[in-house]
């Protein structure tokens, strides 16, 4: 099996391949080349899927095998919280495997997991105190740190914008303010100050109530698979990052989350032909990086994030001097760049068409603020399939998400006409 640095120097191998057939058609491949560019483009795009896994496989590794799980649970100086928490995680993880739920868990392991039932009147009812064996639980945090490694894999934004955590769901304001465009002025000898307000905006975030939908459950796996607590956690941990980085993407605004795309102020717009050239030039670039005010572009967190059809029609894009503006990655955990800034890929954006916004670049995490409430619950629904020998399971959390400075990024609109 190659190692990460074979894949890699592979990556690179197959990119020096795909320049090398553009410098060598600079009029347009011909047939026989755009079948070779593109072979060649499918595999650096799985390699580079392969090096992707690869990397948040040792970085969850690396997390897991972490003792202190950064604030999530009580210090390990507490000794008898921490040894209560680790003990409600272990039949925590015996109540997800069993088969006939909490009846078959031990007294002890019985009492543990019923003290982690969710008390909320919201979900008292739904839940069903009385039975206990359809009820919801807390998720420990063990259970709680793969579902948040599954999401943060998945959604760019997640990783991208400001987030924090709170404890409760209340509604968050907060005051934003953009005084880039005001500047101070010289001041003659007994002259009266010019006045200049500083004009302050609102931001606020709720937390909409988010689920990852059912999943139903074989006895068969849950006996036979030992990892399969946390293969049901990154289940669910995909499904709520999948509507999380939508939202955060391309929200509404109404009764959901109000999207950075769908916020962002267009900085340039195409006029590039979508057959010829996917409606990207090298101009289009430059003017969207030079869209933004100076003082957000000095701090080096800058990004392009673009749906996947973007990319492969940038790759194809070159400078004044002839050379590709697209720069594959070869060194470990340091993401492909364009222009000398990284890139994400985030197919939640839309696909390149007429009009459409599919590139953005800017300061995310300046731009946008993403804020989840910490708890996590999931749901077993253990007598509704009970004659098809399956257990149901659902977890949900809460999140919002909103634009908190417009000024640090802009998205290109592509032309409106083919």
């Amino acid at each position: 099996m190659p190692t990460l640095q074979e894949l890699r120097d592979q990556r690179a191998n197959i990119w020096a391949t795909m320049t090398g057939l553009m410098e060598r058609n600079s009029a347009g491949l011909s047939a026989e080349d755009a079948q070779a560019y593109d072979r060649a483009e499918t595999e650096l795009d799985a390699l580079g899927e392969q090096i992707e896994r690869s990397e948040r496989h040792d970085r969850l590794a690396a997390s897991m095998a972490e003792v202190d799980r950064r604030g999530v649970v009580p210090s390990p100086r507490d000794g008898a919280t921490n040894e209560r928490d680790e003990r409600y995680a272990s039949a925590f993880g015996r109540f997800v495997r069993a088969t006939n739920g909490i009846a078959g868990l031990s007294d002890e392991d019985r009492q543990l997991v019923q003290s982690g039932f969710v008390q909320g009147e919201q979900y008292r009812n739904a839940a069903g105190v009385g039975t206990g064996s359809a009820g919801g639980y807390m998720v420990p945090p063990a259970f709680r740190d793969k579902i948040v490694e599954a999401m943060l894999a998945y959604g760019p934004m997640l990783s991208l914008a400001e987030s924090f955590s709170t404890t409760t769901g209340a509604n968050i304001p907060w005051p934003t303010n953009d005084d880039t465009a005001n500047e101070g002025a010289i001041l003659s000898e007994n002259s009266q100050i010019t006045e200049q307000d500083v004009t302050l905006g609102t931001a606020s975030l709720d937390a909409y109530l988010y689920t990852s939908k059912l999943v139903r459950v074989s006895y068969q796996l849950m006996q036979d698979r030992p990892d399969f607590e946390p293969w049901l956690a990154g289940k669910l941990g995909e499904r709520l990052a999948r509507i999380y980085n939508r939202h955060a993407t391309v929200g509404t605004g109404t009764s959901q989350p109000d999207g950075i795309v769908t916020s962002a102020t267009v900085g340039v717009t195409g006029t590039g032909s979508l057959a010829s050239t996917g409606g990207y030039s090298y101009d289009n670039l430059v003017d969207l990086v030079e869209a933004i005010d100076d003082s957000y572009l000095s701090s080096g967190d800058q990004t392009w994030m673009m749906h996947q059809t973007v990319r492969k029609a940038i790759r194809k894009l070159k400078d004044t001097q002839g050379r590709p503006l697209w720069e594959p990655s070869v060194q470990a955990g340091q993401p492909d760049t364009l222009m000398g800034y990284a890139t994400r890929i985030n197919n939640h954006m839309a696909t390149v068409a007429q009009s459409s916004k599919s590139l953005l670049f800017g300061n995310i995490r300046e731009a946008y603020a993403i804020r989840t409430v910490a708890q996590n619950e999931l749901v077993r629904l253990n007598e509704r399939y009970a004659d098809y020998l399956q257990v149901g399971f659902f977890a949900f959390g809460r999140m919002d998400g909103t634009m908190q400075n417009s000024g640090a990024v802009r998205v290109m609109a592509t032309t409106a006409t083919a």
